[in-house]
């Protein structure tokens, strides 16, 4: 490959694009909450909701040195994610943690190469990973689910133009922040009602012997703190156009 073009690459992965204007950081986030508040778009959408949360699992388990067996990804928007080691102790706390809160640490940390205008890197590393979860999955529509959006995201991040990677890249954010607090009320909701007594709360529970309910806290605590960190970030162009921040 000629180095004009390595050049060229590197520029378009690395370079900073400009701030997006105030509207498109309004309209997407408006967008965004339209999608999670709205039944039909959320049932379909949900689904990029349940690779990031399969994802926070799988990766935690990994992390802690427990043998990942896979993952399945459900048309109904469930996932399961299996891995070997001991049923109790921390890996496995640790593993059983971080599916609920990895939609809104994605998104979190999607807000800050967003916040430093880094729009294009963040389509890139979202097609890497991604890549890394298609590996994982065990089931054919797992890998349809994932391979739709990877295809997706590839196709924005290198034939969209600067405007239409930036709607897409701030809506796809604002939709991982807000849309990963609903499915910790949808948990209480059902465990509430007695119908989901094997869910990642519950197994905590049994694991630490710390309540379910706390959990389910823990769980709304950090979805909303990202929220709250990661919309800061988002809104800073028209905060920034208010004379609020530097």
């Amino acid at each position: 490959m000629p180095l004009d073009e390595v050049t060229d690459i590197w520029d378009r992965l690395f370079g900073a694009q400009p701030d997006p204007p105030s509207w498109l950081v309004v309209l997407t986030a408006l967008l965004a909450l339209a999608v999670v508040v709205v039944r039909g778009p959320w049932r379909v959408a949900r689904n990029a909701i349940t690779i990031a949360h399969e994802g926070g699992h799988a990766l935690a388990a990994l992390l802690t040195g427990r043998r990942l067996r896979g993952v399945r990804l459900h048309s109904d928007t469930s996932g399961l994610t299996l891995s070997a080691g001991r049923p109790t102790g921390l890996g496995m706390a640790v593993t059983l943690a971080c599916g609920y809160i990895a939609p809104s640490l994605v998104g979190l940390g999607g807000a800050f190469l967003l916040g430093g205008n880094h729009i294009t890197l963040l389509l890139w590393v979202t097609v890497l990973l991604l890549l890394a979860m298609l590996i994982m999955i065990r089931n054919p529509y797992g890998v349809f689910s994932v391979l739709v959006t990877g295809a997706v995201v590839f196709g924005v991040s290198w034939f969209g133009s600067p405007q239409v990677q930036a709607i897409f890249a701030y809506l796809a954010i604002w939709f991982l922040l807000i849309g990963g607090v609903r499915p910790v009320g949808e948990l209480q909701t059902l465990r509430s009602r007695g119908r989901l007594p094997d869910s990642d709360a519950d197994q905590l529970a049994r694991v630490t012997h710390v309540p379910g309910l706390l959990w389910v806290g823990f769980f709304g605590l950090v979805s909303l703190v990202a929220l709250v960190v990661g919309g800061y970030l988002l809104a800073d162009p028209i905060l920034s156009a208010a004379g609020i921040t530097n």
